[in-house]
């Protein structure tokens, strides 16, 4: 595959991860309704993947290290993989209930990465332990972060 496709993948794959995490968990935390997390996720799936590619083609584009093909390759597979991952995350707020949709999002979340890191640490011929720990650790920040924030909207919403 060529390093083009590798970092679009990479970047989409885990952007879809931890910016549709992040928000699955601080909607869930703040309105506890299905429908409002679908809706986000809905959105965030396509606004933040146009949003993402676009910015990676720009940065590519200003970098000036990629030829024209390399740069339309590493958009197009941003937009892809970061719109598609995102929208994996509406199948277990529609089949379970919102708190172990939730639950299950997390650990697919966090297992999806953990494959990257591993493809990522074989790719540079570098221990896996340590690529793995590191995207993990910034994964959870996220999650935690964002269900503060969740918890914080909520208890605004519930005292207006």
């Amino acid at each position: 595959m060529r390093s083009s496709a590798r970092k679009g993948f990479g970047f989409g794959i885990t952007s879809g991860v931890i910016t549709t995490l992040g928000m699955m968990v601080g909607l869930t935390y703040s309105t506890n309704s299905s429908i409002y997390v679908i809706a986000g996720i809905a959105v965030i799936a396509v606004t933040d993947a146009l949003s993402d590619a676009i910015a990676i083609h720009i940065g590519e584009e200003a970098s000036n290290t990629e030829t024209e093909q390399g740069i339309w390759i590493e958009t197009f597979t941003t937009f892809i993989s970061k719109l598609v991952v995102a929208l994996l995350f509406i199948v277990p707020v529609l089949i379970f209930s919102l708190e172990t949709a939730l639950i299950f999002s997390i650990i697919f979340g966090l297992a999806l990465l953990t494959v990257v890191s591993i493809i990522l640490a074989k790719i540079e011929k570098r221990p896996a332990g340590k690529i793995i720990l590191e995207h993990l650790l910034i994964a959870i920040a996220v999650i935690v972060a964002t269900g503060f924030i969740g918890h914080y909207i909520e208890s605004i919403k519930n005292n207006l």
